[in-house]
């Protein structure tokens, strides 16, 4: 018989409470929480999610007590923000679902100070938590320990297909389903179907729109992250968790040493000479010699456009965007200009003179590349204004136009691979 609509209001009810004192406790994960919907689903034998929604089994809902409870959502929403859901790839469905679960499982321990009634639930022990090689799974990315779980002793089985594992169980490493674990305790070993069981991974990757999924999380995790770091430092309970500080600082730095790219940029390209002040190392000479302007007050005037065409991806643009935030921050705020995009058509540049306003441009488009437009839009809008330097992140995957329409003003070719080589202007890699 069918759950009345009461019914599923007093689960979600219960859900809803949960999440409360998880963001009053463990507040990084109660925000994230609080983007996610909740479902009531008869069809599911525990809990699960997609990306979008946690699913619960009235019945499985039942027999969890409240910490159980707590620690469910945290062990699901752990695994749509590491984007778990969307990484397997051809990898082997089982492998690595226990990869990811002991990625989860440590994280959320390592968050509880290490108190393994943290990831405990009565009915099936203690969750996996230890990679292969007996060190925490928090340690490791889940990729990471996929790879330990297919080692020289197992096959690895590139498919999704579950009849091709082996179901035998060796003792001597504690491995289940042909996987060798090492040094992982019996127990955990022990634990891996039942896990498997509670923690059900058959909705993962069902979505088509992931790409877009997965922009949605890294903007919801950043915006956890920035809301977690205004609140008050003593409030222990407001600290991000070690795995998103290393994941923010992924996010936000940029990998390539913009100050080093500019200043050498600047110097060979756009710095002036002026005859006033004169350079005071020559003061004993006889000549009258120029001096470069300073440009350690500010870098001024940079165009920058970031490609955001179909061959782009949308990490690829978020990279470029993080690219060109880093060179802000490596300025510390002293680097002024504009920040537009464009495939086929351009999204207007608008001007920035700080970080904050930088981050309020947010990226657009999604067709071919042209980039004879970058160069039109300047010449035929930004006539009063000439930027001193354009700046072009891109793959390079479109047809260059001639040097000429750059009328004179230096251009940076910012490429994310090594297959494309400009055929004018100045060239650096990420």
């Amino acid at each position: 018989m069918a759950l009345s609509d009461d019914k599923k209001r007093e689960y979600i009810k219960r859900i809803l409470l949960s999440r409360m004192r998880i963001l009053c406790n463990n507040g990084f994960y109660g925000l994230l929480l609080m983007h996610i919907i909740f479902s009531i689903d008869e069809n599911c034998e525990t809990a699960a999610t997609d990306g979008r929604r946690i699913f619960f089994s009235p019945k499985f809902l039942d027999k969890l007590s409240d910490s159980e409870l707590d620690f469910i959502l945290m062990h699901e929403i752990l695994h749509v923000v590491l984007q778990h859901c969307l990484r397997q790839g051809f990898r082997n469905n089982e492998q690595f679902n226990i990869a990811c679960d002991i990625v989860v499982n440590s994280n959320i321990l390592l968050s509880k100070n290490m108190d393994l009634k943290a990831i405990t639930l009565k009915k099936y022990g203690i969750s996996m938590h230890l990679a292969p090689d007996g060190k925490e799974g928090y340690e490791y990315t889940a990729e990471q320990i996929y790879d330990m779980l297919v080692s020289d002793n197992a096959k690895p089985c590139l498919s999704d297909n579950k009849s091709g594992a082996d179901p035998r169980v060796d003792e001597r490493h504690g491995a289940a389903n042909g996987i060798a674990l090492g040094r992982v305790e019996k127990k955990q070993a022990a634990n891996m179907k039942t896990e498997a069981v509670w923690d059900d991974h058959t909705h993962w990757g069902m979505d088509e729109e992931n790409d877009t999924l997965r922009d949605v999380w890294v903007k919801r995790f950043e915006d956890a992250c920035e809301a977690v770091a205004i609140r008050d430092p003593s409030n222990q309970r407001g600290l991000l968790p070690l795995f998103a500080e290393r994941l923010l600082k992924k996010l936000k730095n940029q990998q390539t040493d913009w100050r080093m790219i500019l200043n050498d940029f600047v110097q060979e390209e756009i710095v002036d000479y002026s005859f006033a002040p004169p350079d005071k190392r020559f003061d004993e000479s006889p000549f009258f010699l120029p001096d470069f302007n300073e440009k350690d007050d500010f870098v001024e005037d940079i165009l920058f456009m970031i490609d955001t065409s179909g061959s782009m991806t949308d990490n690829m643009v978020t990279e470029a965007y993080s690219e060109a935030k880093g060179a802000i921050d490596q300025f510390n705020g002293k680097l002024r200009g504009w920040l537009g995009f464009f495939d086929t058509t351009i999204i207007e540049p608008i001007p920035f003179t700080n970080e904050e306003e930088f981050k309020v441009i947010k990226p657009a488009g999604g067709g071919g590349t042209d980039f004879k437009l970058v160069f039109e839009y300047v010449q035929a809008h930004m006539q009063d204004k000439f930027p001193a330097a354009i700046i072009i992140l891109t793959d390079g995957f479109a047809p260059f136009p001639k040097e000429r329409l750059a009328g004179g003003i230096p251009v940076l070719w910012l490429l994310n691979n090594d297959e494309v080589d400009p055929p004018w202007g100045k060239v650096a890699r990420i």
